[in-house]
């Protein structure tokens, strides 16, 4: 059994013990934290579920299971904060989610798998189709914010309205982003696949060859869901309190704190692989995940929050905005030739650096903190 599988097996334990601390009343800032932890090994087994159940639905099938589960755990915490009308943490947490995969997953991917390997490659076309996509994510979030700056006294029935077209328009090219990598270039990403399938190879022994049992897995993939979904209740009732009492504010959390807890298996594996040289299946997982926010995520939260009432739309604060332009400009500077190394990745880790201490210190706005 491999470091991770172990450390997220005795992460496990604080499931139990965040229920414990939660109808015990342990305290708001005990309940924020190992309801924080809890979540890590739960989103693991999501992610291992559906990989399993792909294995088994076939390659079509377990692409769409793939991109509809990739990011449940950040979806399902943001829809709960969503109900709970923490809309500003919530684009927090989007923000967090696109800088976050772009500039910490990639830079530590780069930063360890160029140290072991002084360069590694990976498909510049893929990157160019990514990093277009991720333009348009920029664009998106720009328009209804710039919309509302330069536009005095717009209603916000209107920005809602504009933001829900947007949405529709984000999902439609996510679909067709699908439609692009599965069936009429999937060639491009034959390399990609060719590794997802080595690794599973790898890490299946001798005597495991039959196929994964499908129905285990998908009860194993409800009950994880179910658990996440409880344990993300936690962690939103008592996230005001428990960062006052840490001395941050909602906003430094959304952005930092609530994207590494939902994404921490991804971000595990994607390092994981780099290490092994296998640069295509790690930023598959990297830029796929910060597409999948962008393009899937945000829209999703846009059309579940007009549904019930909530008013979460694209108009972002401008700090935020800038963020994610800056993350997009230098990930996709440094991914556009193919080839990466260990500095590269150093570059990006201290984007990321730069960023979060700035949103460390940036003051209260907007009612966040």
């Amino acid at each position: 059994m491999s470091v991770k599988n172990i450390l997220f097996s005795v992460l496990l334990l604080f499931v139990p013990i965040s229920l414990a601390a939660h109808f015990l009343k342990w305290g708001e800032l005990t309940v924020f934290i190992t309801a924080g932890l809890a979540i890590l090994p739960l989103a693991a087994w999501m992610g291992t579920a559906t990989e399993e159940i792909a294995v088994v639905v076939g390659p079509l099938l377990g692409g769409l299971l793939n991109a509809t589960f990739g990011n449940a755990t950040e979806l399902i915490i943001a829809l709960i904060a969503l109900k709970s009308g923490l809309v500003d943490v919530v684009k927090a947490s989007i923000t967090g989610s696109i800088i976050g995969n772009l500039l910490l997953v990639m830079g530590l991917a780069m930063l360890l798998g160029g140290l072991r390997h002084k360069e590694q490659e990976f498909q510049p076309v893929v990157a160019r189709v990514n990093a277009a996509s991720m333009n348009l994510a920029v664009i998106a979030i720009l328009v209804p914010t710039t919309v509302d700056i330069t536009s005095s006294g717009i209603s916000e029935a209107t920005i809602q309205n504009l933001s829900i077209a947007v949405a529709v328009v984000l999902m439609l090219v996510y679909a067709l982003t699908l439609l692009f990598s599965m069936k009429t270039h999937s060639y491009l990403y034959d390399v990609g696949v060719a590794e997802i399938q080595s690794t599973e190879t790898d890490s299946v022994t001798d005597a495991h060859t039959e196929k994964p049992n499908l129905w285990l897995w998908v009860g194993v993939l409800f009950a994880a869901t179910v658990l996440v979904a409880i344990e993300s209740e936690f962690l939103v009732d008592s996230l005001e309190v428990a960062t006052s009492q840490l001395g941050l504010t909602a906003l430094f959390t959304g952005v930092i704190l609530v994207p590494i807890i939902g994404n921490a298996a991804e971000h595990a594996t994607a390092v994981t692989v780099a290490m092994k040289n296998k640069m295509d299946l790690s930023l598959s997982v990297a830029v796929g995940s910060s597409l999948q926010i962008a393009l899937f995520v945000a829209p999703v939260l846009v059309l579940v929050g007009w549904f019930f009432g909530q008013p979460m739309d694209l108009d972002f604060n401008p700090f935020e905005l800038v963020a994610v332009a800056v993350s997009v400009l230098i990930a996709n500077s440094i991914s556009s030739d193919g080839r990466s190394n260990w500095l590269e990745g150093t570059l990006l880790l201290a984007t990321y650096t730069v960023l979060g201490l700035a949103f460390y210190f940036h003051p209260i706005i907007d009612g966040i903190g």
